[in-house]
């Protein structure tokens, strides 16, 4: 199941932009969530991936964070004719108005993290301001 590595890949990522953001005296802000652009050709099968990602935030900053996934349509483009059209499932890969071959895949592969929601910092307050 690749799902798994994908989702110790986003995690992994995600820790290295939270540790990256830190101030020297701060601790590392945690994630509330996590969006990822997936396309319906990225062969990647959301509902597992969820999964996968609850079990690879367990004990690191993204314990508890929620996966939201945005599916991106595939696409393809013919050189000859210029014509663009949705490949769909499964991919239509043949011209729908010359009938040659697609030539270039133009969407439907991406796997990217498009948004990360951080949890807001704790407020510590001083007796003064109580």
């Amino acid at each position: 199941m690749h799902e798994m590595s994908i989702a110790l890949a986003v995690v992994g990522q995600v820790e290295s932009a939270a540790r990256a953001a830190k101030g020297d005296d701060d601790a590392a802000p945690t994630a509330r969530g996590v969006t990822l652009r997936v396309g319906e050709l990225a062969g990647v099968v959301p509902d597992s991936l969820r999964f996968c990602f609850e079990l690879a935030c367990a004990d690191t900053l993204l314990a508890g964070a929620e996966l939201s996934t945005e599916t991106v349509a595939g696409r393809a483009r013919c050189a000859p004719c210029d014509a663009d059209w949705a490949t769909g499932l499964p991919p239509d890969l043949c011209c729908p108005r010359c009938g040659s071959g697609a030539s270039e895949l133009t969407a439907g592969r991406e796997l990217e993290i498009a948004e990360v929601r951080w949890a807001e910092p704790a407020r510590v307050t001083t007796p003064e301001e109580d």
